[in-house]
């Protein structure tokens, strides 16, 4: 690993990540189609690709947060880390097609499967990413409470998505319904973090 790949500004990478990350939502924005029925039966009939559409949104979403959180944490950035982020974003630039894949084969085992497995795929990308922050962080001595608890929220939703990927053998519904678990794993235990982190209050109330 060389010093010009070592001081590369985290910034710059950052900037690029949320680029990417806007492009996802967009393609996965612009795959949503009125039906061509009129009335709540039309509405009903594209009720599915709407919550798989809210579901991965919500997904990109947290991910793109802990992404902000994730490299913040660090001003420059090595060789390594440059990799594991393309690598997330790779995995993380599939989940339009997938989306779609599984809106056109109604839902099958197959779709349900691959859905699942692409979640999965991401949040692997994701740990290696984290792993080489936090790696880069603890060389530095600026490794905190808050990066070990994130990696354990992280391991469990790991798990998650790999009971979802065996679930889907048998009942695909089920199967989603445990990945959409994995956002609840990052929203609601992360909130509280962040008001664990928040300064004291001055006695201002928003």
């Amino acid at each position: 690993m060389t010093d010009t790949y070592s001081q590369i500004n985290s910034t710059r990478l950052e900037a690029f990540s949320d680029g990417v990350i806007a492009v996802i939502i967009t393609i996965m924005v612009l795959e949503l189609h009125v039906p061509h029925e009129d009335g709540l039966a039309g509405l009903w009939s594209v009720a599915p690709r709407l919550a798989i559409y809210a579901l991965s949104f919500f997904v990109v979403g947290i991910y793109w947060i802990n992404h902000h959180e994730l490299i913040r944490r660090t001003e420059t950035v090595d060789y390594g880390i440059l990799w594991a982020n393309m690598g997330f974003l790779f995995s993380l630039s599939l989940i339009p097609f997938f989306v779609d894949y599984l809106d056109e084969k109604l839902f099958s085992t197959f779709a349900t499967l691959l859905y699942d497995g692409v979640m999965l795929l991401v949040g692997l990308a994701f740990y290696v990413l984290r792993w080489r922050v936090m790696r880069r962080q603890k060389l530095k001595g600026a490794l905190s409470e808050t990066d070990t608890s994130e990696l354990w929220r992280h391991s469990a939703s790991l798990v998650l998505y790999i009971v979802a990927v065996a679930v889907a053998f048998y009942r695909p519904w089920l199967s989603l319904v445990i990945s959409g678990l994995v956002t609840l794993v990052w929203v609601v235990p992360g909130a509280r973090v962040r008001k664990c982190e928040q300064p004291p209050s001055l006695g201002v109330q928003n």
